[in-house]
């Protein structure tokens, strides 16, 4: 996943089979069955918002027959298996779902209602208030998951891997972390999947129930609206699914969600993906750099509309070098064999992503000056039939990730054969994103140079 802007967040609205009955205090304490004895078919509508949501019983006339809204001061609590107690006013509502599924599903909504005055969850206490909102809005729009699944290399590959190792999935239960539209639960089931369940944060989790309904899978896969560190499952998985990159791999920090949905993984379960290899190798290119710098030009002027500006000059030029360029590249610009850095999603805990140091030493294979550090990423998905990647490196079909660049604040020269040494230390922040910092030094020379970037605040060069 990448996300360059926002937009407007739509309410989700979700629906579910009910059974309903109002009940009385005396009916409730008494020593008899509780349970709803209209067996008439109703439909529950919930219009999730923020941080409440309306809760409507609907006939199969379309009479409303309960209106109540669900939010911190909601009194309710749990009956059976599949039922939930609403106290709204002087009467109380029972609610007999039709599956245990659409009973946990709703008990998600609840509880992230009634959450609100509760301790944070893990994805709160690592992330800014604002931050979640401009994220979660961004990819609650159909456009963005157009964009995501109009990219051919990225959904082929993850229908193919799926597919190709149908014997990981037949019969197994499985977790879609992040599902948006829900295209890999799909996948999952034509892989023969007895169960999916589909968790979405965002408000596209509305559109992910319409096309589950519209595809006749309502029994396959659950859709279960909220964040990954804050749902329940009614039950451990054989396998979980995710597409959590981002740009330069580690951006949105969406990877410590699929690591945090291990709790729900059985102990000989899979993980698709399985592990990531990030790239790096220093690179040469005088015109992107130039390009860059001249960016700053604007702030040369002494005379904007009366103002002389070019007392800004220097701390434009050093914003701009904070932002990591997002483009694709000639791979004759690489002066130097690339490294990598595995993550391995099975073995790898949250803690693990909240500083990331990547020591490199490059033996240079032309002379030249370095700009800067490019970075890609790989991911495996390794299955019990075959092992497939999924590869952004410039020399492979582009995809909307395309291939992230960072400058050093100085150029430095370096000879064939001469050795650059150094670190890329990645720093998480609670903008979803991660403060980059990098040292390099020419050790045959003892030149040296490096920069602080923001991976949160990127250059789009592409556009």
């Amino acid at each position: 996943m990448a996300s360059p802007s926002a937009r407007g967040q739509v309410p989700a609205r979700l629906q579910y089979g009910v059974q309903l009955l109002f009940v009385t205090e005396e009916q409730f304490f008494s020593a008899g069955q509780l349970s709803p004895a209209n067996s008439q078919a109703l439909r529950l509508e919930v219009l999730l918002a923020e941080d409440e949501a309306t809760a409507t019983v609907i006939d199969e006339n379309g009479t409303c027959i309960l209106k109540c809204f669900l939010n911190r001061d909601t009194e309710c609590c749990r009956v059976g298996k599949e039922s939930v107690l609403i106290a709204r006013g002087r009467s109380t509502a029972l609610l007999k779902f039709e599956s245990h599924a659409e009973f946990s599903a709703f008990s998600n909504i609840l509880k992230r209602c009634r959450n609100q005055k509760k301790e944070c969850s893990v994805f709160s206490q690592r992330t800014e208030e604002a931050s979640a909102a401009q994220y979660f809005q961004f990819y609650g729009c159909i456009s963005q998951q157009q964009n995501m699944m109009q990219d051919f290399v990225r959904t082929a590959t993850y229908h193919r891997a799926i597919l190709q190792n149908h014997s990981d999935f037949r019969d197994k239960v499985v977790l879609d972390v992040g599902c948006g539209l829900g295209i890999l639960s799909f996948f999952a089931v034509q892989a023969g999947t007895k169960k999916v369940y589909a968790v979405e944060a965002s408000s596209v989790a509305q559109y992910a129930e319409i096309l589950v309904k519209n595809n006749q899978l309502s029994d396959k896969i659950i859709v279960l609206p909220g964040k990954m560190e804050e749902i329940s499952l009614p039950e451990a998985v054989d396998v979980i699914i995710s597409e959590p990159m981002g740009y330069m791999l580690f951006n949105e920090r969406m990877l410590e969600s699929y690591l945090h949905s291990k709790k729900w993984l059985k102990s000989n379960g899979t993980m698709f993906p399985t592990f990531s290899d990030i790239h790096l190798a220093p690179f040469s290119d005088e015109q992107l750099y130039m390009e860059h710098y001249s960016r700053a030009n604007f702030w040369y002027q002494q005379c904007f509309y009366g103002v002389n500006l070019s007392s800004l000059r220097g701390a434009a030029i050093d914003e701009y070098f904070r932002q990591p360029i997002v483009d694709t590249f000639d791979v004759r610009i690489l002066m130097a064999r690339t490294i990598k850095y595995t993550v391995n999603f099975l073995d790898a805990k949250e803690e693990d992503l909240h500083r990331v140091e990547i020591p490199f030493v490059f033996q240079m294979v032309q002379s030249g000056l370095i700009h800067g550090l490019a970075f890609w990423f790989d991911v495996a998905f390794v299955g019990s039939l075959v092992t497939v990647w999924l590869s952004t490196a410039a020399t492979e079909p582009l995809t909307h990730w395309y291939q992230v660049r960072c400058l050093l604040q100085t150029p430095l020269f370096a000879k064939e054969g001469e050795t650059l040494s150094g670190k890329v230390l990645l720093v998480a922040n609670k903008q979803q994103s991660y403060d980059i910092q990098i040292v390099a030094l020419v050790n045959q020379t003892g030149f040296r140079s490096g920069n602080v970037l923001d991976l949160k605040n990127p250059f789009f060069r592409f556009a």
